[in-house]
């Protein structure tokens, strides 16, 4: 990728800090590799779900380690705090440059988000949370969450590589934040409250997540037109990444078998194809994951 605009002044780093205690008071959105608490992705690590929250619904206490390798630019990893918090603040910049143009159209103004950086645990206006859930989009504080460690691991567990594929991961988060300036979010939550059927609000709840993906590629497909951004490579990386997170390939590697029934982020199949409609045409209009909702 090639990054050479403004950063974003809209990053808070937290790493070093303790993280905070307390139950959820919202509902946070999932995120390209995994969202909310999905088990399935945890097992498929060795990891235990239950130490995500402790039983009095804060989290345990935070851990120190040093900083691993993580994301960088040109597809290499890079290695210190700085360099992957200019390479985050470089790409929610972008986001920043194209949402703006895109809201500007409908005559409407955008709010940017703002990013956190945290190691291990946090606190969010939609309640505490480990890194194991991945990183998340908080509707009740406009934040977006990343622990760029625990982020990384993921990519190489679940072979996402390179750096496109991690701006795909926040463009990805920045998408529900459009979602939420445009109100689509709220929306989604009132119908889920309206049916009874878990089903049904899982099916929903893809459709959120697969507008998010097709936002992505919206944005990428923008800044590249405006400033060459991507580079040979970057799109084979994005899909990947759009591939790897699917709910039946992650279900898969979880446990051996698929239930769509189950799906809350989409297949790897719907994943691809809207990120590569948003990356195609580049346009609002394209991305109506809602068709037949009406």
């Amino acid at each position: 990728m090639r990054l050479d605009g403004p950063e974003s002044r809209n990053v808070e780093d937290r790493r070093g800090r303790g993280g905070g205690r307390g139950g959820g008071r919202g509902i946070a959105v999932g995120g390209g590799l995994g969202g909310v608490v999905l088990v399935v992705i945890l097992l498929a690590l060795g990891i235990d779900p239950s130490v995500l929250l402790t039983e009095d619904g804060g989290m345990p206490a935070q851990r120190t380690e040093q900083a691993r390798p993580g994301v960088g630019s040109g597809g290499s990893e890079i290695t210190g705090g700085d360099a992957e918090r200019r390479f985050v603040a470089q790409v929610l910049g972008d986001t920043e440059l194209v949402w703006k143009a895109q809201f500007r159209q409908l005559g409407r103004p955008y709010q940017d988000p703002v990013l956190v950086l945290f190691n291990g645990a946090v606190q969010s206006g939609c309640g505490a949370a480990q890194s194991q859930v991945g990183p998340f989009y908080c509707p009740n504080d406009q934040r977006i969450y990343i622990d760029l460690d625990f982020m990384a691991q993921l990519q190489r567990q679940l072979g996402a590589n390179g750096d496109f594929a991690a701006a795909y991961i926040i463009a990805h988060e920045v998408g529900h934040h459009v979602q939420q300036q445009l109100g689509v979010l709220e929306l989604t939550r009132s119908l889920q409250r309206q049916t009874g059927n878990p089903a049904e609000a899982n099916a929903i709840q893809v459709r959120v997540e697969l507008q998010a993906d097709c936002f992505a590629g919206l944005w990428a497909k923008q800044a590249d037109q405006a400033r060459a951004i991507l580079e040979r490579g970057d799109v084979e990386e994005g899909l990947n990444a759009a591939a790897a997170v699917g709910d039946d390939r992650l279900q898969r590697r979880a446990q051996g078998r698929v239930q769509p029934e189950s799906f809350t982020h989409g297949s790897s199949q719907d994943r691809v194809r809207w990120f590569r409609t948003g990356l195609e045409r580049g346009e609002l209009a394209a991305c109506d994951t809602f068709a037949g909702l009406r």
